[in-house]
């Protein structure tokens, strides 16, 4: 399964995109300020987003959230990065947050989201499919 993060409104606090998961959209994601970066750039914890490119997915355990979150991983230098709820960048700490509404800096409907794409990626998991997250 493959699930692509188009970013596509900037803001010196936040960048909103839309997410896909095999060519189908699912959702907004927002996320810390975006530097352009490409996969192996220096991302600074809690202030801005993902670098860009191809990350694997998997569902572990979140201490922080007490459940089970999807987890990104081949981030330079970063673990724990996650997809979870949450409606501004002051919650997201580096991670995504999704949403099926977004306003400037911001995502709603962030529970509903979340739990449409979790039982999506974790179904894809269970079948011992592959799950990529590609940010462009």
């Amino acid at each position: 399964m493959q699930l692509l993060l188009k970013r596509d409104f900037f803001t010196t606090e936040s960048t909103t995109g839309v997410l896909s998961i095999d060519g189908v959209f699912q959702c907004f994601v927002l996320e810390d300020v975006d530097r352009k970066l490409e996969a192996g750039g220096a991302k600074i914890y809690g202030q801005t987003a993902i670098p860009r490119g191809i990350y694997p997915l998997t569902v572990t355990y979140s201490p922080r959230f007490k459940k089970p979150l999807p987890l990104l991983s081949g981030v330079k230098g970063f673990d724990g990065i996650r997809i979870h709820c949450g409606n501004s960048a002051a919650d997201t700490e580096g991670c995504l947050l999704v949403g099926n509404a977004r306003w400037l800096n911001k995502v709603g409907g962030s529970r509903i989201a979340y739990d449409a794409i979790f039982t999506k990626i974790k179904a894809a998991l269970d079948r011992k499919e592959a799950v990529t997250l590609e940010i462009k």
